[in-house]
């Protein structure tokens, strides 16, 4: 053996070393090395009644984590979590203003399953609480999976470092940033001002103060909130999506079913392959373009090689 592929080879030993204490030492972090970064799950038929589509939601949501391989990459034994589905509007789960119920309580279970000590749902919506909680029914469905339903209290608000472009501090609800793991669950729609809204957008939901200050600058706001809030598991409810009329809706004429559930860790891809869902390129949405162009993911959503699944 000469000089030179002994040391190629003891270079060889030393990195697979390496490799093994990692996986032995760290191995959620072997799994997530090797692990897919995003998977599409589709249903095979597109269910009317409202049996039919609550089985879909479970099937689908389950199916794109698994893909994932599973939450226990996400979520570990005695985590507490926070779910942060859209509960925005003061609609029904058919008007497809709000995340699908079942799909929220579908991932409130997986964390329990996978060893969360606690599982925290809330929004801060922009109709009363009071009325968007228990309409859009994800209340009673994430109760009844045994979360702890929080109608967010304004004291909690507290003004935070984001060191954005547009957002160099603003009020951040400081239990959902206390959590061991953070899950952004939002639903497909069409957005009149930013175009659509989909992962990124429904970040605004942890800030409280004037939001609709936003409005003058979405295209740097809502990357900075990416940025900051760095959801580690984002599940996008493309069962019911809303090409028009949004975010509020409310004419089911205007609901279109896609009967799909995406999952991944990369923000960025998700809001692209979820502009599909609505008939825009991703490369017009200007928040998604900047997003990309700060690094914070890939538009190409398909050099991600997500797992595709028919369900």
């Amino acid at each position: 053996m000469t000089d030179l592929s002994r040391r190629d080879f003891l270079k060889q030993v030393a990195l697979a070393g390496a490799g093994m204490q990692v996986a032995l030492l760290c191995p959620g972090l072997a799994k997530a090395s090797t692990a897919p970064k995003m998977s599409i799950a589709k249903y095979r038929t597109s269910p009317a009644e409202t049996e039919g589509v609550a089985e879909e939601a479970v099937r689908l949501t389950r199916q794109a984590i698994e893909a994932l391989g599973g939450m226990s990459r996400f979520v570990s034994k005695g985590h507490v979590v926070w779910v942060k589905p859209n509960i925005a509007w003061d609609r029904t789960p058919e008007q497809a203003g709000n995340t699908n119920p079942d799909v929220v309580a579908t991932v409130i279970k997986m964390c329990y399953e996978a060893g969360a000590k606690q599982v925290m749902v809330g929004d801060n919506p922009c109709n009363a609480g009071e009325r968007t909680y228990p309409n859009s029914r994800i209340q009673p469905a994430a109760e009844k999976a045994g979360a702890r339903v929080v109608r967010l209290d304004q004291r909690k608000f507290k003004k935070t470092a984001l060191n954005g472009k547009a957002l160099k501090e603003w009020e951040i609800y400081s239990e959902m940033i206390e959590v061991d793991t953070f899950i952004n669950i939002p639903i497909a729609k069409h957005h009149s001002l930013a175009g659509a809204t989909l992962a990124m957008k429904n970040l605004m939901g942890v800030c409280g103060g004037a939001r609709n200050r936003f409005h003058q600058d979405l295209t740097n706001v809502l990357p900075d909130l990416a940025a900051f809030m760095k959801p580690k598991l984002t599940i996008l409810d493309g069962i019911r999506v809303l090409p028009v009329n949004g975010p509020v809706g409310g004419n089911l004429e205007d609901v279109k079913r896609k009967d799909t559930v995406v999952a991944g860790v990369d923000q960025v891809a998700i809001d692209a392959f979820g502009a599909t869902l609505l008939d825009m390129e991703p490369k017009k949405i200007s928040h998604i373009v900047e997003a990309a162009n700060r690094g914070l993911g890939t538009m190409d959503f398909a050099s991600l090689s997500p797992v595709e699944s028919l369900v």
